[in-house]
């Protein structure tokens, strides 16, 4: 009886299991058909699920989307190739050095010697350039990065009695006015050094070889920086004016003869000729409203006698460039030129100096060194003229890199007349 019992309740729980089991397969089977049916109905039907009914609103007031007309590629095409592109290049380029002029009372009026020499850097410079049909249309400095930082020039001019003008000659006793000064081989600063002079060493001067002179010192023979030098002995200070002048002035010289040299194809890098007191007269001016000019000439007097350049016509591309000094970037920015500055963003792109003379002073290299000389002169401080824009000493071939107003150069030669005119 217990054999038959047992036997009867595993049948039962064998059915069961079988019905639980048959349960499963049902519901998967009905879940899969589900899916089934979803995806028939999302991929493959066909009904519709709404009928177009028709609109109130006017037909004039409804707008049709044209998306399907749209050519994206051919917007995107037309937009990068109508003939305008741009480019960015990196330069490295030359950090010009600042010039810090500070007075020496010692000194009588005219004199000018460096107690420091500046050394130019370097610098990365990134620029956007633009082209319309491959042609360049603008040009603009969007960044620069320091690598070599340059070192300021610094010089001395004469606050004290007397004035002098004078030029050394073959035969002179001259003097170091630097700290430290290089004897080289050859005019050259690049040559071999064969030895250092210091401050107020003594020298003889053997020959001029433009911005170098020849000298003898002691055993120490080659060539120096011609404006590192000066004729007037420091251990002998002058008393009065009377000895300045037999120490070597010069009369300036007339007006009728310096009229005389202007004309429209005058050569720009030779100095003017005027005296310190004639910069201040003919700079002197009621168009000088701020006294921009007035307060500044005896710089633009400066310039020559280092660089060989014309200051006359420095002052008169900085009156033209600043009209008289009241342009905003050369009454905040201390820039009488507009140096640095891009036709698409003057203001910003234009260079910041701390005083008037650093201005002048720098522009009156950067015209010697890339406008006026060409490739390999001789220039000022040993260094050679690279002639990048050169085209002439000339108004005219100034004109040609340096402005793009083709009617500049006769801009500047009014001015140039006008300024002569008041000697």
């Amino acid at each position: 009886m217990i054999g038959d019992y047992m036997k009867t309740k595993e049948k039962k729980e064998k059915k069961v299991k079988i019905t639980i089991k048959n349960i499963i397969y049902f519901l998967v089977f009905v879940v899969f058909m589900l899916y089934a049916i979803l995806f028939y109905e999302l991929y493959f039907s066909k009904k519709v699920y709404a009928t177009e009914e028709t609109s109130n609103v006017p037909t004039d007031e409804v707008k049709i989307s044209q998306a399907e007309d749209v050519n994206l590629e051919e917007i995107i095409s037309e937009n990068t190739n109508n003939g305008q592109r741009e480019e960015y290049e990196v330069r490295e380029e030359v950090l010009e050095y600042i010039t810090k002029y500070r007075t020496n009372t010692s000194l009588p009026k005219g004199i000018v010697q460096v107690v420091q020499e500046g050394r130019q850097g370097t610098q990365e410079v990134t620029v956007k350039k633009t082209y319309q049909d491959e042609e360049l249309i603008n040009e603009e400095q969007v960044s620069q990065k320091v690598t070599t930082a340059s070192i300021n020039k610094i010089v001395e001019i004469g606050g004290g009695k007397g004035t002098s003008n004078y030029t050394p000659k073959v035969g002179d006793t001259l003097y170091v006015t630097s700290d430290r000064l290089s004897v080289m081989v050859d005019p050259d600063e690049n040559s071999q050094k064969v030895a250092t002079l210091s401050e107020n060493d003594s020298m003889e001067l053997k020959e001029i070889q433009g911005s170098w002179y020849k000298i003898e010192s002691g055993t120490a023979r080659g060539y120096v920086k011609a404006e590192c030098t000066t004729y007037l002995n420091p251990n002998q200070p002058i008393e009065d004016e009377e000895e300045a002048t037999e120490q070597g002035s010069t009369s300036s010289q007339s007006a009728s003869t310096l009229k005389s040299n202007l004309s429209f194809n005058m050569q720009l890098n030779k100095p003017s000729g005027l005296s310190l007191e004639q910069f201040k007269k003919v700079l002197t001016d009621d168009n000088d409203k701020n006294n921009i000019f007035a307060n500044n000439a005896e710089y633009f007097y400066y310039i020559e006698k280092q660089y060989n350049i014309n200051g006359i016509f420095v002052a008169s591309v900085a009156i033209h460039e600043s009209a008289w000094g009241t342009s905003r970037i050369s009454l905040e920015k201390k820039n009488l030129f507009g140096y640095g500055a891009y036709d698409s963003s003057p203001y910003n792109s234009a260079y910041n100096f701390s005083d008037y003379s650093e201005s002048i002073d720098l522009l009156a290299r950067v015209f010697v060194k890339y406008y006026l000389n060409p490739k390999g002169t001789s220039i000022y401080g040993g260094e050679v003229a690279t002639g990048q824009y050169y085209n002439g000493a000339t108004l005219t071939g100034v004109n040609t890199r340096y402005a793009t107003d083709k009617n500049w150069a006769n801009s500047v030669y009014k001015y140039m007349q006008y300024l002569y005119n008041k000697l």
